[in-house]
C-alpha cells in the first residue's frame, strides 16, 4: 500500500512538472498577437506597376496594351502607371477619348487604381524657346484631362530643355507653372522625375519646384536615372556624367514627392539589386513620411520583363520588412 501510494505521488509530481514545463513554453497571448502582427505586417506603401516595365511586351511582342490592367492584377499589384505613347496605335485607330474610356472601364473591371500617366513626346516644357514651351504646355493639357477622367492623381512630365542651368531654370519654372495652373483646375498634380540632364540634378530640380511654388507641382523620385550628361549631348545613350550621390538626391527629391518609382536593372543570386541599396532607399522613403504608391519599373535586359518585375516587387517587400 505504501509502495502504491509512493508511486502515485511520484506520478502526480511528474505530471505536474511536465505540465508546468509545457505551460512555461506556451507563448503568452501578447506574444502570440505580436508574432501574428509581425507576420501579417503590411508595408508602409502600396504597389503599382509602371507600364514601362513591360514596354517590350507591348511594343515588340505586340501584346495588346489594353491587357495592362489584367496583367498587373495577376502579378499582385494594386495600381497602374500608364505610359502615354504605348497607346499611339490605339489612339490612331480608335480616337483619344475612346482609348481613355476603355482604360477606365478595364481598370474598374479588374479593381485596379489608376495612379498616374507618364507623358512623353508632347514637347519640351523646359525649352528655352518660349513658343516651343507654350506649345508643349498645350500638348500636355489633354493628358491632364485624361488623368482626371481615369481617376489618376498625377501626370509625369519631362524637363530636358538645355544643359545650361542659367537658361534651364527660368524656362522650366515658366513651363511647369503654366501647366500646373491648368492642372490645378482638374485637381491633377504635375510631377518632375529625375529623368536625365538637369532634371537629375536634385538641388536644381528642387529649386525649380520651389520657384513654381504651387501645391500641385512636385517630384517623382526615381531610384535610378541619375545621368546628368550623355555622350554628344544626346538625351539618351552613353552616360558620361552622373549625379555624385544618388541617395542624397533621392532624399532631397522626397521632400516634394507625390509618387515614387522603384527602378531596377539586375539582381544578384540573393535577389538584391546590383546597383541600388533598396533597404537604404526605402528607409529614406519611409523617413520622409511618404505612404503612397511605389511604382515598380524594371528596366533590365537580362531577365524577361515579367521576371524582372516580380524580382523588383519581391525586393521591395523584403526590404520593407527589414526596416519595419
Amino acid at each position: 500500500m505504501k509502495s502504491i501510494f509512493l508511486k502515485l505521488t511520484i506520478s502526480c509530481f511528474l505530471v505536474f512538472t511536465i505540465s508546468c514545463k509545457n505551460e512555461a513554453k506556451k507563448p503568452s497571448e501578447n506574444e502570440t498577437k505580436s508574432a501574428t502582427k509581425t507576420e501579417n505586417k503590411v508595408p508602409f506603401f502600396k504597389l503599382s506597376l509602371a507600364q514601362w516595365s513591360l514596354h517590350r511586351t507591348f511594343n515588340d511582342d505586340n501584346v495588346d496594351p489594353f491587357r495592362f490592367a489584367k496583367i498587373a492584377k495577376d502579378m499582385g499589384f494594386e495600381g497602374l502607371e500608364y505610359v502615354n505613347h504605348i497607346y499611339d496605335n490605339q489612339i490612331d485607330d480608335l480616337g483619344f477619348d475612346a482609348v481613355i474610356d476603355s482604360l477606365n472601364t478595364l481598370s474598374q473591371k479588374h479593381s485596379m487604381q489608376n495612379v498616374l500617366i507618364m507623358v512623353d513626346g508632347e514637347g519640351d516644357l523646359a525649352s528655352p524657346n518660349i513658343d516651343e514651351r507654350n506649345q508643349a504646355v498645350e500638348n500636355h493639357k489633354k493628358w491632364v484631362d485624361a488623368a482626371q477622367k481615369l481617376g489618376c492623381h498625377s501626370i509625369r512630365v519631362n524637363t530636358f530643355g538645355t544643359n545650361d542651368p542659367k537658361e534651364w531654370l527660368p524656362s522650366v519654372v515658366d513651363g511647369l507653372k503654366k501647366l500646373s495652373t491648368y492642372a490645378a483646375t482638374k485637381n491633377i498634380n504635375v510631377l518632375c522625375e529625375n529623368h536625365g540632364w538637369l532634371s537629375s540634378d536634385a538641388p536644381l530640380l528642387i529649386e525649380a519646384i520651389d520657384k513654381v511654388n504651387m501645391d500641385n507641382c512636385g517630384t517623382l523620385p526615381d531610384f535610378g536615372n541619375w545621368c546628368v550628361k550623355r555622350k554628344d549631348g544626346e538625351q539618351w545613350g552613353e552616360c558620361v556624367e552622373e549625379y555624385p550621390d544618388k541617395y542624397q538626391g533621392i532624399e532631397l527629391l522626397l521632400t516634394e514627392a507625390k509618387a515614387v518609382s522603384a527602378k531596377s536593372y539586375d539582381f544578384d543570386e540573393k535577389g538584391n539589386e546590383t546597383t541600388l541599396d533598396y533597404p537604404r532607399i526605402l528607409k529614406l522613403v519611409k523617413d520622409s513620411g511618404y505612404t503612397g504608391y511605389i511604382g515598380v519599373e524594371y528596366e533590365g535586359d537580362r531577365l524577361p520583363e515579367k521576371e524582372g518585375v516580380l524580382a523588383t516587387k519581391n525586393l521591395l517587400l523584403k526590404s520593407a520588412k527589414s526596416i519595419n
